[in-house]
Order: C-alpha cells, then structure tokens, then sequence
C-alpha cells in the first residue's frame, strides 16, 4: 500500500463513527455519503473467469491451468481475468474488485468435491501457479491494484462431506510443510490482498476462530494487511451447527479477535451481523479497537484498487476498467485478445497420458481419414459452479469438423420413449408447446411415440440419470411448483434439479426419482401430467422404456465405419463430485467403462479423451492405443484439444496431481496426516497409474549426464542435465528435479519436487538443462526446534519427467556446521510437537488458543513419540494435564512412559493413574534401571489410557521443582 493510501485509510478511520465502522464490516456496506464512501461488498467469483455476472470469458478450470505447469501464462489468464472483471465494475458500481479466488488448497485428496478448483497436491507448486494468478488478477500498477485477489481457504479443506463439522488433524509437519505453503508465498510475492478462512475445523477449533491466524498468517511480510473474509454462512455455523459458541455475539466477537475482518452472512442483510457485533461491543466481548484493526484493513483493500485516488480528475477505477493494469488494451468480455488466450490455456493444459500404438496414432495429421466423435461430452463445453456464461463455445467435434473434412459425431446414448403402465400413455409435450420455449409441463397422453415425444438418457453415474428432450433439446428439470418440464439449457445450479434415478422393478419397468427432492414421479390423474410427489416408492409411478434408438449399437457402427474413433468420457461439473459432494470412487462410472469398451472392440485406432475436473482409475482402459486429459476447457476446449491431438501443436501440459489406480491406494479422505497415513506423491508406496508431473510429448527425449555444477552453501546448488531427442519433432520437455534422503532421520517425503524447467530440444539435439534448487526446499519441520531445518546429511537429487521417472540422479551433502541443539532436559515441550502418533486427536488446549493431545478414541490407548533428548539421566516426567473424564466404555485415566528398547521394543519408564476430573500438573517417577536404555536413544513415548488430555511435558534430570512456563 502506498503512503498517500495509508494516510486516506487513517483519516477515514478516525471520521468514522463506531456504527460505521460495525456496518463495514458485513459482507454488504452501505454507502456513507459524508465521507465520500461508496456501497461496497466483497467477493467476485473469479476462479478461472468471471463468473455469476453474464457472459464472460471462460478458461479451462484451475486444475487444467496447473497442468500448462507455465506461470507465465497463468499470470496472463488472471490479468484477463482483472480486466473483465473492471470492465463488469464499469457496467455495473456493484461489482466488487475484490476477487474470491484464488483455491490454493493443496489436491491433497483426489476424490475431493472440488478438487477442479485448486492447482497441484504440491504444495509450492501450488503456490507458484497462485502467485502467478494473483500477479495477474492484481495487475501491473505498482500504486492501484487491478482487483484484489483472496486466497481460499484457510486451511485444511478437502472434504466436503460434513465440512462444517468435520476436524482436520494437522501436526506441525503437515502444517508447516504441506498447509501453510500455498498461502504464505503469494501473501509475501506482496500479490494477495485478502484471504478466506474455510468451513472446517482445525485440530478440532473452527477455523473461523482459529488461532492460526494470528500465529502465522498475521507474522507474514504483508500479512498484518491482508483483509480476511469468512466464507458464506460460516460466521453463523460457529453458534448453530458447530454449536462451538453458546450465541451470535460471543462467536462474532470470537471470529474478529481471531482475525476476521468481514463477515459474509444472511445474504445481503446485515442486520443479524451488525447486532451481534454491537452486542459484542456492549457486554464487553469486543473493543473499539478491534473494530479498528479490521475496518482498517478493509479500508486498505479498497484503497488498494484505486477506489479513494483522485488523481484521475475526480473518476474512479469503475469509470476506467484499464486502470491499474499498467498497460493499455481492451476490457470487454469475449475480446479476440482474450479468445485466443483461452485457445493457449486449453491448448497448454492437454496432457498426453499414453501414446503407444505402433505406428503411434498421435498425432493425427493432415490426412488421418474419417474421425468418429464418440460419446457426449464430445458434443458439448460444459460449465461449473464457479464459471462464467459460455460464450462462442466450441465443441470437440465442431473443432474436428473444422480441421478435418470427414468427421461425424455420435454420443452413444439410448433414445427412448416412457409409457406410463397406470394409464397406458406415452410421456410427451403438450400440443402447445414450442421447440423455442420451455415446452411446457410434461405429460403422459400420447397413444404412441412419436417425433417429439423421445429423450435421450444418459447415465452420470452413483445412479444420476438426465433426460434430454429430443424436440427442445434441453434438459427435464423440476419447477418450484413440482412439474415436470423440458425446460432447462444445461444440468447445473446450486440444488441440480435435472437428474433422476431410474428404479428397476423385476418385471422390467421403472420408477423415476428426483434426486434433488428425494419425490417420485407420477402422473396426475385427470391432466396427464408428471408431478413429484412425496411419500413411498410405491406411490410412485411405474414406467416402461420403449429403446427407439440403442446407443450402443449407434457407438459400435460410428467407431467400426471411421478410421479412427475418438472416445470422449468424464464427468459433468455439476454432479457426481462439487462444492458439497464428494466423489465416492476414481473409477470411471460403469456407462462411461462399457462406451469406451465398445469403441475400442468396433476399431483398433482408438483414442481415449477423457474431459474431467478431477483423476480417474482407467483399470483395463488404460491400455487403450492414446490416451489424453483435459480439464473442462473452457470455451475454447474444442479447439485447443484439436490443436494437440492434430499435432497442429506440441503437446506440453503435464499433470498437477497424482492419478492413483485404486481406491485402496487412497487414505480416508478426513486423515489430513499424509506423513501417517503414507499418502500424496510426497510419501505413497502405491504404485501411481500416471505420477505428478507426467505427460508425453511427440518427440522423444532421453536423460543422461547429471552433475552438481554449482554450489553456493546454505542458498542453492546448480544441477545440469543432459537431454537427447531421438525423434523427428521438436520436444518440450518439462525438466523436474525431486529429492529424496533416505537416511534421513525423520520421514523425509520419498520424492519431493524441488525444481522444474521446460526445455525445448530440437530434433537430433543435445542440450543441457540446468536446474537452480534452493536449498530451503530440502527443510523440514523439526518437532524439536519448533522451526523449519535443513537436516545434514546425504541428498539425492533425481532428474527425470514426472515423479516415477527419474532416470539420473545427483548426491549432494549438507554439512553439519549451524544445526541447533536437540531437546535439553528440563524444558517444557508442548505435547502437540510429537514425532509419531497412533489413535492421537489433536484438540484445543482451550477454545481459542493453543493445541493439546488426547486419544482420538478413548476405549483405546493412544501414544506420541518424542524424540532427540539429551540421553542425560532423568528421575521424572512431568505433564500438564488439561483434563480428565472417565467413560463407561473403558477404565481408569493415565499417563505412561516408556523409553525405547531393543528391536522396537518398549521399557517402562513409569506410570500414574489419574482422577476422574482431573486437572493440572503430574509427576512420573522414573525407574532408575530402565535408565540404561533411555540413554543410548533418548526416545520417549507417553501412552495415555482414557480420556486424558495434556498440553506439555517436561523432562526432569534432578528433584528440582518443574519449570513454569
């Protein structure tokens, strides 16, 4: 923030009066005419275009944006991203320049809801291509920002089932190493100027009030600035569903001493906000000088956009939607400049998975015969919860009939014809309907099928069917007032209304539920027409499907008549796995399984496209001839598909995440433990379908010759590669560096990325690629000093493409000179910094501050592991002891320690039985002939049996009383 802004943050503040400033702090403030200040909100969906305001440009989703793996061009979308964003705020005052995005949570999990909106499972990788967005969105103007980006969502958030109630367990490694990344590098890059806190809680604390704020956000370089908003009911949740706080006024006070600056609740109303916080301020709960810190830091957010600047004549940046970029250009929505854009991103974030046939099919060509499109999704450009209105769209097959003259598409579904058996009508428009309205209510009058009365059925999977009207074309959705019509453009919306669940019965008819609803279908008596209706699925009625058309039979003639079939599969944005829903498997959904079947049994030249938000488990597909991903595009997904699979373009887009090949490969989605639980790239045993990082390339490269070239200590070492392309095309090679230390004495992740550059080598050439790698990418977190530590020893230094394949490799050694001391005798150590766990929850020490231990299951004994003491001799272990309970389910409370034996062995150190109730420090008396032991590892683990919680532990080496903290 420039001075002239501070100075205008500083004397809005001291004019404002304490109700102006309580209204600010809503997610909608009204205007204050006095003081010049107009209406303002926060939140613009950005994600990856303009969304919930009209037709805007559309990019591929976040996750395909990460697979260009090219920051260069994620900071170009996010400046296009800023300008129509302007240029929204130039139409309408109401816009806010404040963006909520981007999702910096790391792809921890594939089967995550919303795993299309965040970038890698690697942490800095994913902080990276953030910085890179937010560079964009915050454009080049050094004094006024093009809009102010908000990072999503602090922290530990990749569930979405019960994720206002659920827990992520997160140690200090995970934390330090694996969460807080992401946020922290665009936060001090100085191009994040807001930050969102997540549904969830965190070590068993609403992240609303979680005091990870203030412990580390805040003590960033730019963080004390940064403005952090709630997400969207969560203030609320704090008192209702988390029910962590007895009323509104105790959790908002909470939430704003915690660190929140805006609350996004009931909507555009903000007076349920206003009056918690004013009854926060008179019971004492909250000062006026809380109230400062935030209104201040909002007050800088929209200085930050130009907002208070009067420089320009007295205009405001809504008056100019260039303003802030540093360049000059065109800000409309759909410009040439920015379509072509969006045909790079959807070009760049192709990746070729397989390519194996002999001669190989890809590319394609100028003269590949005829080209049968195969399956739905080739035959449309589908939108998610966070995108834009499409705009100019272009399909797969539209794009293939563009470049090559013999193309014909087919999507493979059955069209069939519904007869109501009650009533022995056929389901049909009414007379009055018109192919250019919503074709009015559905009904079940018809003698027989005819034009106009067929739907083409596809299955999404889990049992989500659509029906598609074959004389609209749109979707059968279910109005407010429960009828059945034809009527809707697209599957989409917060609540989907367009899928059903098609119930067979044995005598071959089914029933229709609406899924959304949970109601039957039925035909309403006397009309005719298709109601939902509550109650017993035997209320429901019974319908018999009459196949006008065999999908099927239409997929196997179309593959067996080109030569060469493209197969398009993966999912719609909206259903099966979104905000709200997690994916219940990898697998592709059985339909999709079979469709790509028939394909390749009908024609050997097969290529499989699979167009997905997230991974998919291909099982036996995936010895398919070509294989190839891309997110869902965008508007421009077609083309920029074509680009790649035509060889018009190379293919460079490589992945962002780990595609795993069975479910059993994954941990249950809430163990946020990747260290204990051995999940991600970082620590798997699994063997990985495609591993981070790969993706093919037409040329053909090989690794030799890698060499420490360079070393500056303690800052970063050089590493050079040599590469050969033996093929006939250029190659764009995507050069990756990852580390690993196997004597390393804690749990260094397997592989871990520490470098990447993309290279190009020319046919026949040899070039040399050098890596720089920081050493601090080989730091750990160290339970013992509390801080992140470059451990000495041997690293090794793996060159390859992608995480599995790391052909050459480099030793390099960290010398012992500046390491700091282990644990020393005597010291309280909080009991959270443990070096392994078995049944351990992590739980607040009080409700808004510090972390405590306790077994997850109390029926269960649970134990940490600390180790690194000093092998000096002790005569006690003391704990404190937050509290005690003892449940019918199980015994007394204690606390044992054991100190480490032979062949993973443990030897009692001692014990104590604890009260019912209990609270405060104990002491366990050490007996003196385990001693030995102890001395030789200076390993302890308390075991603690019942429902027991400690916050710190000590080591005594005398009788001396224990140290405070």
């Amino acid at each position: 923030m420039t001075q002239s802004h501070a100075r205008t943050v500083q004397r809005l503040l001291r004019l404002l009066t304490r109700e102006q400033k309580i209204a600010m702090l809503h997610q909608h403030a009204p205007a204050i005419p006095e003081l010049g200040l107009a209406s303002f909100r926060t939140g613009t969906e950005a994600a990856h275009g303009v969304a919930w305001l009209g037709s805007a440009t559309v990019f591929p989703q976040p996750v395909g944006l990460a697979a260009t793996w090219d920051e260069d061009l994620i900071a170009r979308v996010g400046e296009a991203v800023g300008r129509e964003v302007r240029a929204k705020k130039a139409a309408d005052p109401n816009v806010s320049l404040n963006v909520w995005a981007p999702v910096v949570n790391p792809l921890r999990h594939p089967l995550w809801g919303r795993n299309e909106e965040g970038f890698s499972e690697d942490p800095h990788l994913t902080a990276r291509f953030a910085s890179a967005f937010c560079s964009g969105l915050k454009g080049s103007d050094a004094g006024t920002w093009l809009t102010v980006p908000t990072l999503k969502h602090f922290l530990g958030y990749n569930n979405e089932h019960d994720r206002s109630l659920t827990s992520s367990n997160l140690s200090d490694r995970v934390l330090h190493e694996y969460e807080l990344p992401a946020y922290r590098q665009p936060i001090e890059d100085g191009v994040a100027g807001a930050v969102m806190l997540s549904y969830n809680l965190v070590n068993g604390r609403p992240a609303h009030v979680s005091d990870l704020v203030q412990r580390h956000l805040r003590t960033w370089v730019n963080g004390g600035s940064v403005a952090v908003v709630s997400d969207a009911g969560a203030p609320s949740a704090l008192f209702r569903a988390e029910k962590y706080f007895a009323d509104g006024s105790t959790a908002y006070a909470a939430a704003l001493r915690a660190g929140v600056d805006n609350f996004t609740d009931d909507g555009d109303n903000p007076g349920p906000s206003t009056t918690y916080l004013e009854e926060a301020l008179e019971r004492g709960l909250l000062t006026e000088d809380d109230l400062d810190l935030s209104v201040a830091r909002l007050l800088t957010l929209r200085a930050r956009t130009g907002e208070f600047d009067d420089d320009r004549g007295g205009s405001s940046p809504a008056d100019n939607p260039t303003a802030g970029s540093g360049e000059t250009g065109s800000a409309e929505t759909g410009s040439a400049e920015t379509s072509a854009l969006a045909r790079e991103a959807a070009r760049k974030s192709v990746v070729l998975l397989r390519n194996q046939a002999d001669p190989q099919l890809l590319p394609l060509g100028d003269t590949p015969g005829s080209i049968a499109v195969i399956g739905t999704l080739g035959q449309r450009v589908l939108s998610d919860w966070y995108s834009g209105t499409l705009q100019n769209e272009c399909s797969l097959a539209e794009a293939f009939s563009r470049r090559y003259q013999d193309v014909v598409a087919e999507d493979g579904l059955d069209v069939v014809a519904l007869r109501c058996v009650r009533t022995g009508a056929y389901v049909g428009l009414p007379p009055s309907s018109d192919t250019t309205d919503d074709g009015g209510v559905l009904v079940a009058d018809k003698t027989s099928p005819a034009v106009g009365e067929y739907f083409t059925v596809k299955d999404w999977g889990s049992g989500e069917f659509s029906l598609q009207s074959g004389l609209t074309g749109r979707f059968v959705a279910a109005g407010s007032d429960n009828y059945l019509r034809a009527s809707a453009e697209r599957i989409g919306g917060w609540v989907v209304q367009e899928t059903f669940r098609l119930v067979p019965f044995h005598d071959g008819t089914v029933a229709l539920q609406h899924l959304a609803s949970s109601t039957w279908v039925r035909v309403e008596s006397g009309t005719g027409s298709l109601v939902l209706a509550s109650g017993l699925e035997s209320t429901a009625d019974r319908f018999v499907v009459r196949t006008i058309k065999s999908g099927h039979e239409a997929a196997h003639a179309a593959a067996a008549s080109a030569d060469v079939a493209v197969v398009v599969v993966g999912n719609d944005p909206h259903l099966g796995g979104r905000e709200t829903l997690d994916r219940e498997s990898l697998d592709l959904p059985q339909s999709e399984q079979e469709l790509v079947r028939i394909v390749r049994d009908a024609n050997p030249k097969t290529i499989l496209l699979v167009v997905s938000s997230y991974p998919y488990a291909l099982g036996a597909l995936a010895d398919t001839p070509a294989i190839a991903w891309t997110s869902h595009g965008g508007q421009e997904l077609g083309p920029g598909v074509v680009d790649v699979l035509s060889g018009d373009a190379e293919p460079t887009g490589r992945l962002p995440q780990t595609w795993f090949a069975r479910d059993a490969d994954l941990p249950d989605i809430l163990d946020y433990d990747i260290i204990g639980s051995e999940s991600t790239y970082l620590y798997t045993r699994a063997e990985p379908l495609y591993p981070l990082g790969h993706g093919l390339s037409y040329g053909s490269v090989r690794y030799t010759d890698a060499v420490l070239a360079s070393e500056v200590p303690g800052h970063f070492m050089d590493v050079d590669v040599t590469l050969t392309n033996k093929g006939d095309r250029m190659a764009h090679e995507l050069v990756q560096a990852y580390a690993s230390a196997p004597a390393h004495q804690y749990s260094f992740p397997r592989r871990l990325l520490v470098a990447h550059q993309r290279v190009e080598v020319p046919p026949g050439a040899r070039v040399t690629a050098t890596l720089r790698i920081p050493v601090e990418r080989l730091a750990t977190f160290s339970t013992v000093t509390a801080s992140m530590v470059v451990e000495p020893g041997e690293y090794l230094i793996l060159l390859g493409s992608s995480a599995s394949m790391l052909p050459v490799s480099v030793t390099v050694r960290i010398p012992q000179e500046g390491q700091q001391h282990r644990r020393s005798l005597g010291a309280w150590v909080p009991a959270r910094l443990y070096d392994g766990n078995s049944n351990m929850d992590l739980v607040p020490a009080t409700p808004l501050a510090g972390t405590a231990i306790a077994p997850a299951d109390p029926s269960v004994p649970g134990w940490a592991v600390y180790r690194n003491w000093e092998g000096k001799p002790i005569t006690a272990v003391h704990c404190e002891v937050l509290s005690t309970t003892t449940g019918r389910n199980f015994g007394g409370c204690s606390i044992s320690a054991q100190a480490a034996g032979p062949a993973d062995t443990w030897l009692n150190l001692g014990r104590c039985e604890l009260k019912d109730g209990y609270s405060g420090k104990v002491r366990i008396d050490v007996d003196p002939s385990v001693l030995p032991a102890w001395a030789s590892n200076g390993t302890l683990r308390l075991v603690l049996t019942g429902d027991v919680t400690i916050q710190q532990l000590q080591l005594c080496p005398d009788e001396q009383p224990s140290v405070t903290r």
